[in-house]
C-alpha cells in the first residue's frame, strides 16, 4: 500500500528527551541519578501525568515523598518542566519533515505526554508542518494501547495501511504495528531513518550514514 501519511512521536525523536542528562543538568550527584531517574521518569506518576490522571502539583508532593529533601528542587523543576531551559531538537529532524511536507505526506504527532505539551510544542522545530496531533493526557490513553492508535486513526481518518509511524520505544512501534502501520524503531540516525524511508517507498533525500547512536 502507498504511503501517504507520517506519523512522529516527540521525545527521543523530534526533541532530546534524556533523563539522565536532565538529572545532571539540573545538578543532581552522580551517586544519586539512578535512584532520581527511577523516581522521576519512570514511577507511577509520570504515567498518570500522561495519562491525564494527575496533574503537576500532585506528581511532585507523591514523587517527593520518596526523595531525600535535598533532590526535591530538581524533581519539581523536571516534573514540571523538563523542557526548560530551552528545547533541544533532534539534529536533522525539522528538516526531514519539512522535505516530507513537499513530497505531500500528511505529517501527525502521536505522543504520550501530559498537558504541559501545550507549552512547549510551539516552540519544537517543525511544528508548523503537522496536520494533526493526538496527545494522550487528552485522551487519558497511553501507547502501545491499541485504542491510543485507532483515535489517531478515526479523528484524522487515516487507513492505517498508508501510515508510517517512529518512535524510539520499540514497544510503541509493535503497537502501532498491530493496527496496521509499519513503524520504524528511531535510535537517534536521521541518515538511517530517511533510508528505511526510502525502504518504505518514501523518496526521501539520502544522506551518508552515521554510526548508530
Amino acid at each position: 500500500m502507498q504511503k501517504k501519511n507520517v506519523v512522529f512521536d516527540l521525545g527521543g525523536v523530534l526533541v532530546r528527551f534524556d533523563p539522565v542528562y536532565f538529572a545532571t543538568r539540573e545538578g543532581v550527584p552522580e551517586e544519586d541519578i539512578p535512584a532520581f531517574v527511577q523516581e522521576v521518569f519512570k514511577g507511577k506518576e509520570w504515567v498518570a501525568m500522561d495519562r491525564g490522571t494527575m496533574d503537576c502539583p500532585e506528581a511532585v508532593v507523591s514523587i517527593c515523598s520518596r526523595l531525600p529533601a535535598r533532590l526535591h528542587p530538581a524533581a519539581e523543576r523536571l516534573v514540571c518542566g523538563w523542557w526548560k531551559p530551552a528545547r533541544e531538537p533532534m539534529p536533522g529532524m525539522a528538516e526531514l519533515i519539512q522535505e516530507l511536507k513537499e513530497l505531500g505526506y500528511g505529517i501527525y504527532l502521536l505522543s504520550n505526554a501530559s498537558q504541559h505539551f501545550y507549552e512547549y510544542f510551539p516552540g519544537v522545530p517543525g511544528c508548523q508542518f503537522f496536520d494533526g496531533l493526538v496527545v494522550s493526557a487528552d485522551y487519558k490513553l497511553l501507547k502501545p494501547h491499541r485504542e491510543i492508535y485507532t483515535v489517531l486513526y478515526q479523528t484524522y481518518r487515516l487507513n492505517p495501511s498508508e501510515c508510517v509511524f517512529i518512535d524510539d520505544t520499540a514497544s510503541n512501534v509493535n503497537g502501532a504495528e498491530q493496527t496496521g502501520m509499519d513503524g520504524i524503531v528511531f535510535h537517534g540516525n536521521v541518515p538511517r531513518l530517511r533510508r528505511q524511508l526510502m525502504d518504505l517507498g518514501i523518496p526521501v533525500r539520502q544522506e551518508p550514514e552515521v554510526p548508530w547512536v
